[in-house]
């Protein structure tokens, strides 16, 4: 049974009744063009729900043990590659560095006395004025020397390299999504202290059965709603979970930032074809949850309640109150038939 009553009547009258009021006298025929309902084959859709993810998200540490100075932003500050935006008390390792300058000049002095030896006792050694275990004992001098100031070097160079952890930079252009430290706390290596987001498109992440996966190959568009909103999802990949699952992964083009990382998200994945009723969408009316058009017959137009679906382009999928015979009016546009 359909519901449906004479225009003018209340809504909240099908509403409290159910499927359906009986049919009372129809109204002549009001404005607009009569359509008849479609009656074909669509795909249908299921909707797997999951979040929207950045495409790149770093949780940002350091190797060093040591105090927080300064943190320079805020959560939802926007950064840009190589920006610095945490700096550690680094008085220990400034120590260290001069007593490895240090050492390195000691080393460098020592490498210039065994090489003036070594030239000395050559020259001596050609005028056979030296005997040759004299020469040798000056070039493995000078060897010794030249192989302490490399490595005085190279440990000058690694405390450069540790006290490159003290100053926390941006790895890429994104928004500070995380803070987890705040200037006088004490880290320890690995300890996160801030999270950016790579700013740009988003990777929406749902788990769907087997039965869903069903031609979804890499490139393949879909429906995303992303807090209510839609947008083109293109389809990155499909990898298969535990539990007979599947992830399923789509990239939303999001350059203009319209929508923000870590948002509840869905993706409208396509099923199997099946029947189904379509009607104009300009001819719904709706008040409230309640949906309802006017449908043409012999005595007149009815208003008639229906359970809509999915819309499809301009029409609408409608789940109950109409059959495939039936017309319903799509009203008259000011300045149109």
């Amino acid at each position: 049974m359909r519901g449906h009553w004479m225009i003018g009547l209340p809504l909240v009258l099908a509403a409290c009744g159910g499927d359906a009021s009986p049919a009372k006298t129809a109204t002549r025929a009001t404005d607009g063009v009569a359509m008849a309902v479609v009656d074909t084959m669509i795909v249908g859709t299921t909707e797997a729900t999951g979040l929207a993810s950045p495409m790149e998200s770093s949780t940002l540490s350091t190797r060093l043990m040591a105090s927080v100075v300064d943190v320079l932003v805020l959560e939802g500050a926007k950064v840009q590659q190589g920006q610095v935006l945490v700096r550690l008390d680094l008085r220990d390792l400034a120590a260290k560095r001069q007593q490895a300058q240090a050492g390195l000049a000691d080393v460098e002095a020592q490498r210039q006395l065994a090489l003036v030896s070594a030239t000395r006792l050559r020259a001596m050694y050609a005028d056979s004025a030296a005997p040759k275990a004299s020469l040798d004992a000056a070039e493995a001098g000078l060897a010794r020397a030249e192989a302490g100031v490399r490595a005085a070097k190279a440990a000058l160079a690694e405390l450069d390299a540790v006290a490159s952890y003290g100053e926390i930079r941006a790895p890429f252009a994104g928004v500070v999504s995380r803070r987890f430290v705040d200037p006088g706390a004490f880290v320890a290596p690995g300890a996160p202290m801030l999270t950016v987001d790579r700013l740009g498109d988003l990777r929406i992440s749902v788990t769907v059965p087997v039965a869903g996966v069903a031609g979804l190959t890499p490139g393949r568009t879909v429906i995303a709603v992303i807090e209510g909103d839609t947008a083109t999802a293109k389809i990155e990949g499909v990898a298969r979970e535990s539990g007979g699952t599947y992830a399923v992964n789509a990239v939303v083009r999001n350059a203009d930032g319209r929508f923000r990382g870590g948002s509840s998200a869905a993706l409208r994945l396509p099923g199997t074809e099946r029947r189904a009723l379509l009607i104009p969408t300009a001819a719904l009316r709706q008040e409230g949850d309640l949906h309802s058009v006017l449908r043409r017959t012999a005595q007149g137009d009815l208003m008639t309640v229906v359970r809509v679906g999915t819309a499809i382009g301009d029409r609408t999928e409608v789940l109950g109150g109409l059959t495939a015979a039936d017309s319903v009016v799509v009203p008259a546009v000011a300045g149109r038939p």
